[in-house]
């Protein structure tokens, strides 16, 4: 059952971004006047405006990968975002996404691997071989979301440029354009951009591991990482790495983005682990968007029986 009348999605952003960046945020719409702006709707002025961009419908088969668990709605999903290169404030990258340009588009393929090189999008992703998954995804600010994502296997990609066996991590870097990204032009940068991310590649092998190209049964939106994005969704949401511009495959662990801008607070693993808290608040529980109230935290994120052999012997705390 949708929740209509109160929107649980428009929490505090104090609880997004680490403190010291916390300058260059927009402030958030919140009460009084901002209450009556926001309206029955309960979103930003412009924020379901009509896309410049139609999203076309895709086929897809389903799969087994559900955790019979209610949708969220499909205006939260899209309009209550983490994607800072179109602003730090949640509403941002409804906003401001329509710069982006998703087709044509191709990714560079480098490192360890028999076939290197750049890849058409349309070389990379067999839209007649696409499945839905319906994953949780959980953010490290507490709050989470059950969509049904759209795209293929990652290790389906990974099998196509053929790693050899020095290739142990597989670094991701999203797109750089301060033409079509406002907030990577902006006067203080939250982060080093290009926006980075990694995966040991036992990780990114496993059979959860997904590139998404949808939602809902259409084409990715600009704010939720078109054209392709990572989910992996024993992690926390800000390893699903965006519009994706590059792979690399290393023998050595990858720099990512928020390990490097806040180690204190980011680790690279970034695994949902209740039992490790954040430095300033509680990881035991979250929020489910368009839910009342709060609910326990699973370890893994409920995906344990998935992915806890990949941890075997590792202290989940120090690699946190």
């Amino acid at each position: 059952m949708f929740i209509k009348n109160r929107q649980n999605w428009h929490i505090s952003e104090n609880d997004v971004t680490p403190e010291r960046l916390y300058l260059n945020r927009r402030s958030f719409i919140g009460g009084g006047a901002g209450a009556a702006i926001l309206g029955a709707s309960g979103f930003a002025p412009g924020v379901l405006a009509t896309p410049k961009r139609q999203l076309e419908e895709l086929n897809f088969t389903k799969t087994a990968f559900d955790p019979d668990e209610t949708l969220t709605p499909y205006d939260a999903v899209t309009s209550y975002n983490n994607y800072y290169e179109f602003g730090t404030g949640k509403s941002d990258p409804a906003e401001h996404a329509w710069r982006l340009q998703p087709k044509p588009w191709s990714v560079k393929v480098e490192g360890h691997v028999a076939r290197p090189g750049i890849y058409d999008f349309e070389d990379l992703i067999n839209m007649n071989a696409l499945e839905e998954r319906i994953y949780r995804l959980r953010c490290v600010e507490a709050w989470s979301m059950v969509i049904p994502w759209i795209g293929v296997p990652l290790s389906s990609l990974i099998k196509m440029f053929e790693p050899t066996s020095d290739a142990k991590y597989v670094a991701f870097e999203t797109l750089e354009d301060k033409q079509q990204m406002p907030g990577v032009k902006s006067f203080f940068n939250v982060l080093d951009w290009p926006y980075r991310e990694g995966l040991r590649m036992d990780e990114a092998m496993n059979d959860l591991a997904f590139i998404a190209v949808g939602l809902y049964g259409k084409e990715l939106p600009n704010q939720n990482g078109a054209p392709l994005r990572l989910v992996v969704p024993w992690k926390y949401g800000f390893k699903s790495i965006k519009s994706i511009v590059r792979l690399n495959f290393v023998a050595d662990q990858p720099k990512t983005s928020w390990k490097k801008s806040a180690p204190d607070e980011y680790g690279f693993y970034s695994n949902v682990n209740p039992n490790v808290d954040h430095p300033r608040w509680s990881q035991k529980q979250e929020r489910r968007i368009g839910e009342f109230g709060r609910r326990e935290t699973l370890m893994f994120n409920g995906y344990e029986e998935e992915v806890t052999h990949l941890y075997a012997g590792m202290n989940l705390r120090k690699s946190f």
